[in-house]
């Protein structure tokens, strides 16, 4: 995972677990605009997200924050 994507996904989640507390959960489009600005960086979070952790569509900010932080 690069860097870029790593900071994305740990300011996200922290962002959403401070406005709607540790229960909510997000999907890996949480970390994009609408609009499809940077496929590259779509793809890596979607391959991380579903091919390597076979994650759900929705998870929780906390999972995904370990996850991040344990690797």
């Amino acid at each position: 995972m690069t860097e870029v994507l790593r900071a994305k996904i740990i300011q996200v989640c922290n962002q959403k677990i401070q406005q709607k507390g540790e229960n909510v959960g997000l999907s890996f489009y949480a970390f994009f605009a609408n609009k499809n600005d940077n496929p590259e960086l779509l793809m890596e979070a979607a391959t991380w997200w579903i091919m390597t952790h076979k994650l759900d569509h929705f998870e929780k900010a906390v999972k995904i924050l370990a996850l991040v932080a344990s690797k």
